[in-house]
């Protein structure tokens, strides 16, 4: 990896049983990943329109704050935690989204025209593909890794946020957790819902089918590691205070479902 690509990759942070910031080879119970945190551009890249950036198509709008408030709650309850969130913005490459799969640079994002991906060929989305979605799933790999090697089987737990109308639809849930191939933490936090305090639904308001589940697919499935994509409508998280209470009411909701989890036999894949 390149000096330039190392800058790329992303951020961890990592807390200890406590919940504070820690830099100790402590293994993490459970692993967040915030694959849209940023709408950040790096040259040669760039996007000055402001309303495009303030957008759901430029990053998920207070996903990163949400995870940030999570972690220390979840290190405190379940024996320490990690986030690894992503530097730039998914407008020039979206790291949850399978190489092969033309909305990883689309020219279109629901009523958002992208003119940075028009045009775009092979060669133009493999330079962008090696710059940011390796750097970056090399890293969750190597942190995963990590984590197994020191006798650890975390928990993965991807953070996202969704706009509350799509195509001027308006959308009723308010928290969403998807799954893929091993359900069994997704239906458990749902059933758990019930003080959240959100309307909560599973496998809304995307699904695997709509291959938004392209990170567990990578880094959690082909170890057995119990999942789930979790999607908070963004504008009950618009501010420090809005993640800081969502996050203290979503951490004792996950921990008993990761608790009721753990032990659970993962299906063969």
């Amino acid at each position: 990896m390149t000096p330039q690509q190392a800058d790329r990759a992303g951020s961890v942070t990592c807390w200890d049983s406590t919940g504070a910031v820690t830099h100790s080879d402590t293994a993490p119970a459970v692993i967040l990943i915030c694959e849209h945190a940023s709408n950040a551009f790096a040259a040669p890249w760039a996007v000055t329109d402001k309303d495009l950036l303030a957008s759901h198509a430029a990053s998920d709008p207070g996903a990163l704050g949400l995870a940030q408030a999570l972690g220390p709650l979840l290190a405190q309850d379940c024996g320490g935690a990690e986030l690894i969130h992503a530097p730039l913005s998914r407008l020039i490459y979206d790291l949850n989204r399978s190489p092969d799969r033309p909305d990883a640079c689309p020219a279109q994002s629901e009523v958002y025209h992208i003119p940075l991906n028009e045009g775009l060929n092979a060669a133009d989305r493999l330079v962008r593909m090696e710059s940011l979605y390796l750097p970056f799933h090399n890293l969750v790999r190597a942190r995963i890794a990590r984590a197994l090697v020191l006798g650890q089987r975390p928990i993965v737990l991807t953070m996202h946020s969704f706009s509350p109308t799509w195509h001027g639809a308006v959308r009723d849930v308010e928290c969403g957790v998807i799954h893929d191939d091993m359900p069994a933490l997704a239906q458990r936090i749902v059933a758990e819902a019930g003080d959240l305090g959100l309307r909560t639904e599973l496998n809304a308001p995307y699904s695997a089918a709509d291959h938004v589940t392209h990170t567990l697919r990578l880094h959690a499935l082909p170890y057995g590691l119990d999942n789930a994509m979790l999607e908070i409508r963004n504008d009950l998280i618009a501010t420090s205070q809005a993640q800081a209470a969502i996050a203290t009411r979503l951490a004792r909701v996950l921990t008993r479902a990761i608790k009721q989890t753990m032990g659970v036999p993962c299906p063969a894949l």
